[in-house]
């Protein structure tokens, strides 16, 4: 079943990433809000392997607008999911902690390559699922 899932997202991948009402409609399909327009600009804040530069511009072909250091008061980083294979790596995930704080790097995109950096982690599935919090930038 995962590959089947995995073959019909390349597939149908670039059409979704086109036609916008089909991006909004695919994050919906897994309680997923999408709201604005594909070029509207957001913030990501990556803390984990998306930090590094192979991984975010090289491995998931990402070209974000501008990028800076970022703090998010008020969470803590944890390596608690397991990884791909099992047991081999553990991703950076995020908890509330109010006395603690997460530092990462802030990357300016569209709405359309969230979309896009989304599908190269499997987003939306069973590991990651994204949220939407204040962080400060400098």
């Amino acid at each position: 079943m995962i590959a089947l899932r995995r073959f019909l997202k390349r597939l149908w991948f670039p059409v979704i990433l086109r036609v916008w009402t089909l991006a909004r409609l695919w994050c919906r399909s897994s309680d997923l809000m999408l709201d604005g327009y594909p070029d509207e600009d957001v913030w990501y804040f990556a803390f984990g392997a998306n930090m590094n530069d192979s991984v975010f511009l090289g491995r998931r072909k990402m070209k974000p607008l501008e990028w800076r250091v970022g703090r998010a008061p008020g969470y803590r980083l944890r390596f608690n999911l397991y990884g791909r294979p099992k047991g081999m790596s553990a991703p950076a995930n995020i908890a509330p902690m109010p006395s603690d704080e997460v530092w990462g790097v802030l990357y300016r995109m569209t709405r359309r390559d969230m979309v896009w950096l989304h599908s190269t982690e499997d987003v939306p599935g069973w590991r990651y699922y994204p949220v939407w919090l204040d962080v400060e930038g400098s």
